[in-house]
């Protein structure tokens, strides 16, 4: 397999990963918080994807955009109900917190949907195209590209839209937004919304690819690395994050043979060691202090 083949496989995992780092991210910029549930709302978007397209048999789109819809809502209740009542307890209750609600959602997927191993067809199934010599899935190319599609709608959202000034300028300084009449509280639940529905983006873009099943959510662990990679702080950080540990990734299970057995599986957390050793703070560290309402 050329090099040119493995680093387009390991770019399309490393954009299912940096989907997931960027909803760390865009928590932690607002509120500090590490919600460590991410990967387990990414699972609970492939299995409404599942249930949506594949059982109920919707259009492709409409199921997709409805499942970022129901999974964004799902996000900013979470929010309101859940993680606002442990607001200025210490930040390792809510570390705390976001493990268990991780727990709670595999044990819901699990009595809902079952243990099986689902899936469900999609326009990109099975097919593939050459150019030059590559083959490259469709599959991947749909990743790739609605990552990119997704990284440019929330760049002019955050840009252009009041709603993401109002966002932007919470993360930046929290008490000088609530001053200047931005509501706080209401602009962290929406970002939590828009987290779930990333997540759920991700979700949906690699159900065709693992399949869906509840294992999926372990993936988190792994945009975690990628988030702290990029610099814990960082949205292109977590994208780039997120791409080198899939690229390093697919590279290390191709080359296994001439390395040792099982580094795939450590290759993220063996690549976040060793920039965290020559840049502490990640590749992309934002330095900026929060000031908290």
């Amino acid at each position: 397999m050329s090099l040119i083949q493995l680093l387009i496989d390991g770019i399309a995992s490393g954009c299912i990963y940096g989907l997931v780092a960027l909803g760390f991210v865009l928590i932690y910029k607002a509120t500090e918080t590490i919600n460590f549930a991410q990967g387990d709302i990414l699972m609970l978007g492939a299995f409404v994807a599942f249930s949506l397209i594949g059982v109920f048999e919707l259009p492709y789109i409409l199921g997709f955009l409805l499942t970022v819809l129901i999974i964004g809502s799902f996000g900013f209740a979470l929010d309101t109900v859940v993680i606002r009542q442990v607001i200025g307890q210490p930040p390792f209750a809510t570390v705390m917190l976001t493990i268990g609600l991780g727990f709670v959602f595999r044990g819901f997927a699990s009595i809902f949907w079952g243990t099986d191993i689902y899936s469900f067809a999609t326009p990109f199934s099975g097919k593939i195209t050459e150019f030059n010599g590559l083959i490259i899935s469709y599959v991947n190319l749909s990743i790739i590209i609605g990552t990119m599609v997704l990284m440019t709608g929330l760049y002019l959202f955050f840009t252009l839209s009041k709603i993401g000034v109002a966002m932007r300028a919470s993360s930046e300084n929290q008490l000088a937004a609530y001053y200047m009449g931005i509501p706080v509280k209401l602009i962290f639940s929406l970002i939590w919304a828009i987290s779930a529905g990333v997540a759920a983006v991700a979700g949906v873009l690699l159900a065709p690819i693992t399949l869906v099943d509840t294992s999926i959510s372990l993936i988190g662990l792994k945009a975690f690395a990628a988030a702290v990679l990029g610099g814990f702080g960082s949205i292109p950080g977590a994208i780039v994050g997120g791409i080198i540990i899939g690229v390093v990734e697919q590279l290390c299970g191709t080359y296994e043979n001439y390395l040792f057995e099982g580094i795939r599986e450590i290759s993220a957390y063996l690549v976040l060691l060793l920039v965290l050793i020559i840049y502490p703070r990640g590749l992309f560290s934002d330095k900026a202090e929060v000031k908290k309402v």
